[in-house]
Formats: C-alpha cells, structure tokens, sequence
C-alpha cells in the first residue's frame, strides 16, 4: 500500500522536495486558518456564520495554493479576505512576506499595494462615508502589515541572491586560479623546450661540423669519409627536426635567456658577492654528477631565490647550502629580515613559484617556501641524484594547481618577486588577466550586492517615509475646523450660552470609544499626528455646564 507522499501525478513517487514544499504550504495554511477557524467554532452558531467560516478557510487554501507561483494574487486575496473576516487580518503579514520573498521583481507587489491604498480610499471614504480616522487605522494597518513584511521579504530575497552571487564568484575565481596556474605550467614547459632546442641544437651543429670534418679529411679512407658524410646530413636533418618540433614553442615575444652557458651554482654565487650581496655557499660539490633537468633546476632554484632576496631584503645575510641525502640532493637558500625592513611593492601575483615548482617538478622532484621563524625567508627544493622517469612521472600530480605538492600558507613565488616577511599565497592569483576588468560573476556578485543594500535601505526607509506621508494627508483632514486652543477652552466659563463662547470649533471630533456622553461635545488640541480628542465640553438647554481635559 502507497502511503499519501509516495504517489504524484502520473503514479510516480514525490521527491523530497517536493514533499517539503508540500508540508510547508500545509502548515502555512493551518498556522494562518487558525485565527479564523477559532473564531467559527466559537459560540453562538449559525448556519450563516459557519457558512462564512467555511468560504473563508476555503478561500485561504486557494491563496495559499497560489503563493508559490502566483504570490501578488494571493496576497490580493488575502487582503480582500478581510473584508469577508477580520481575522484575514493575521495573514496578510504573512503573505506580504512570502510576496517579498518569491517575486522576481518589485513592481508588481508595488502595483498591487498602489491599487489596493487607491481603492480601499474610495471605499472608505467615499462609498462607505467612515471617518478620517478609520481611513487612518486601515492604511496604518495596509502599510505595517503588509507593506513592511513585503519589504523585509524583498531584502531576504536580494541576501539570498547575494549568497549563490558570491558562491558563483568563487567559484569562478577557483576555474580562474586552475587555469592560470595550468597556463603557467604550460609556459615553464614551453621555456624547458626552448632551453632543450638551444642546447641540442648547439650540441647537434658541433657534432655536424666534426663530421665535415672528417668527410673532407685526406688521410681517410673513401668509405669512411662517405660514412661521416652521412651522419652530418643525418645530423643536420635531426637539427632541423628538433627545430621544427621544439622551435614553434618558442614565444614570439620571449627574451632569451641571460644564464651564461654551462654557469655553475658556484659561479652564480661569486656573481652575487660582485654584485654586493652578502651571500655563503655551503656544499658547492653536492651538484656534481646531477642529471642535466635535475641540475638546470638546482641553477634556477638558486638564481631566483638570490634575485628575490637582493630585491626584498636588501643587506640581508643569505646562506645557500648544497646537500646530498642518499639519492637526492637538497637545495635551500635561506635569507634573514632585512635589516630596514621590507621594501614596498605590488603584492605577488604567485606566478613565479608555480613556475619554479613546475621546473622542480618536472626533474622529480619537490619545493617547499615560506617565511622563518624570526623572519626572513627560505626556499628548499630536493632533487634526485639520478635520471627522473620522465616529464610525466608523476602523473597523478600533473593536474594539481599545486605542482610542488608543498605548497606552504605564506607561499612566495621565488620567480615573481615575492617579498620576504610578507608571503602571498599562489591562490592569490596567477595570471595578470586578474588585474583586468571583472568578470562576469564578479560583476553579478556587485550587482548583489548594491541590490541587498537598497533593499535594507528600502526596508527600514520606506514604512517610516509611508507613515510620514500618511500622517501628512491624515491630519489636516482631521484637525479641519476640530481645533480648540489652550487660550480659548480656560476663557470659556462654565453657565455661559453656547452662542456666547468664542473661539468654539465650527466642527467636532467623534469621542473616544466608550466615553460619549448625551450633550458633550469634543475637541482636539491640535496634537500630531492623530489629533486625537483633548477637550469635552457638555452643554444642556444651550448652557455650558461641565468642561474637562481628557487624558490619554
């Protein structure tokens, strides 16, 4: 057997949300028929009333039915409802909430609210002649029962707009990061491939030119001079192969590389005391014997850890230790505080390290960075003292946005100029198209933004700015003709005729509910924004016989 939630159209089962829908548009109903269902099981009974009772719940259902697809009309409903029971009353904040909260656009609610002010005016005042001051109490209500919730509905809307705005924007952001940091792989790949195509080729063209050579040698023999005539066309074709291949990846832009040919790290660092810096090599003969990717990377490692410290912490001490651990060689350069603090600067894009980490990658092996202990700034790199498996050996990190697998929480790209004491983590950005203008979802996000401050705004400006409005038409209607000042009620002595007082109102105000008295007639002061009744005078037989203030 199939129980009631199981079943939908078609026979097929309802899923879990719509089961919640369905359990929240029951419960709205029975929480807002509540009020008019008790006051029609109250005695006494008729069968009008309960006829009443009946339409007014059934009318509620079919508001409640149309809220989620058509909110304005069932909020129209609902306040029209009021007119076949009071108790419709307690709904149309709800309502009014739920209009604010599921329409797409303002206007319409808007329209609706405009409409209903116009007609309920009409209504009150023209066809069914009821005072000023229940024309008041009706738009008082209109307003802070329907309009306010409306509008606080209105601002949950725009923080939920604001909330799936800025979980799109991040992420964005994120596809951006991967992206960038890939392209940065990419490049470090094409400038290895450059580096490959301008060694080989170099070695290839001296291995031709041997074997001209020896093809144009006299004291050998025919047929090794013919041998050594091919391996230099063999060798020339290979040269313009690997050009073909390796060259097209070469940047049309792309400086060429100012590392002296074949410069050890020892040489690199006698550089950087020429230069001024104050720098000590420890182990310089760890690199002997290194693969040539694995010793390239120990030479940039280096390289760019020198230049970002003589950049960033100018006079500081740097100590560059060489070690070797079984099958692998560690490379740290480590640089204290500057002594005048650090520069200031652009902050790090983070494209740097990815690069390097790319390099170190790429030869097998891992780099860490990060500030010190104290300050300064260290960056630690571990080779492999043999040849790695390949660019690919390590496959399963080959699409980390983190090539390194150490990245650090104060990251600093040692190729892009991070400064030391002040790391910027590479999830900062990666790419310069990051400076440029917003992208879509960052554009939404603002959007979003701006929309749920002009909500807030609108919320907490507009009821007060209604109710000014409201006070403004209200009260001169009702103080028309109703005003009795202070002066005036104290010279009026009591036994005088009535045609006899001066300053008496040509028009009076109704008493308060459960105060009227047979020959009183009332007042007001003038008191804003109500003009509510302040004075009672009673006369009988034309002759003022008691006058009194009346309180609250």
């Amino acid at each position: 057997m199939k129980s009631w939630w199981s079943v939908g159209a078609g026979g097929d089962g309802w899923s879990r949300a719509e089961v919640r829908r369905r359990s929240a548009d029951l419960l709205l109903w029975v929480t807002t028929a509540a009020p008019i269902g008790y006051a029609g099981i109250t005695p006494p009974h008729s069968a009008y009333a309960s006829a009443l009772t009946a339409g007014a719940l059934l009318l509620l259902a079919a508001a409640v039915v149309a809220s989620r697809r058509w909110p304005v009309a069932a909020l129209v409903v609902v306040v029209l409802g009021s007119l076949l029971d009071g108790n419709f009353l307690f709904a149309i904040p709800v309502f009014a909430y739920l209009t604010g909260r599921r329409s797409a656009t303002a206007v319409p609610a808007a329209v609706a609210f405009a409409v209903l002010a116009a007609g309920g005016t009409v209504l009150n005042l023209g066809l069914l002649g009821t005072g000023a001051a229940t024309w008041f109490l009706l738009a008082s209500v209109l307003l802070f029962a329907g309009v306010f919730p409306w509008l606080v509905g209105r601002y949950r809307r725009q923080q939920a707009v604001l909330a799936d705005a800025g979980r799109r924007h991040v992420e964005a952001r994120d596809r951006e990061r991967r992206g960038a940091a890939e392209r940065i792989r990419l490049r470090e790949r094409a400038r290895i491939a450059q580096e490959m195509h301008d060694s080989l080729g170099h070695d290839l063209s001296l291995i031709a030119l041997r074997a001209g050579a020896l093809e144009v040698a006299a004291d050998l023999a025919p047929r090794h001079r013919a041998a050594a005539g091919e391996l230099r066309a063999s060798v020339a074709a290979a040269t313009e192969r690997l050009h073909g291949i390796i060259g097209v990846l070469r940047e049309p832009d792309g400086a060429a590389t100012t590392r002296p040919a074949g410069e050890s790290v020892a040489e690199l660092v006698d550089g950087a005391r020429e230069a001024g810096m104050a720098v000590r090599l420890d182990g310089a003969d760890a690199l002997a014997q290194l693969p040539p990717m694995a010793a390239h990377a120990a030479h940039r490692v280096v390289r760019e850890a020198l230049t970002n410290a003589a950049r960033y912490a100018p006079g500081a001490a740097v100590t560059v230790v060489l070690g070797r651990d079984g099958d692998q060689v560690e490379v740290a350069v480590v640089n204290a505080a500057p002594p005048a603090g650090p520069l200031p600067g652009p902050p790090s894009t983070g494209s740097g390290l990815l690069a390097l980490a790319e390099r170190v990658r790429l030869a097998d092996g891992t780099l860490a960075s990060g500030p010190r202990d104290g300050g300064g700034f260290a960056v630690r790199a571990r080779l492999p003292v043999a040849e790695p498996g390949g660019a690919d050996a390590h496959p399963s990190r080959a699409g980390d946005p983190d090539p390194a697998g150490r990245w650090t929480a104060g990251g600093r790209p040692a190729g892009g100029a991070d400064e030391p004491g002040s790391p910027v983590a590479p999830a900062a950005g990666a790419d310069a198209s990051d400076g440029g203008s917003p992208g879509e979802a960052e554009r939404r996000l603002r959007d979003a933004r701006r929309r749920v401050r002009l909500s807030l705004l609108t919320a907490l400006g507009a009821p007060a700015g209604l109710a000014l409005v409201l006070s403004l038409v209200y009260y001169p209607v009702a103080t028309a003709g109703t005003v009795l000042d202070d002066g005036a009620f104290a010279r009026m002595p009591v036994g005088a005729q009535r045609a006899e007082l001066t300053g008496l109102p040509r028009r009076q105000l109704a008493p308060p509910a459960g105060t009227a008295r047979p020959g009183c007639e009332h007042y007001t002061d003038g008191n804003f924004p109500l003009a509510q009744p302040t004075w009672r005078l009673c006369f009988v037989e034309g002759r003022l016989v008691s006058k009194e203030r009346i309180d609250g």
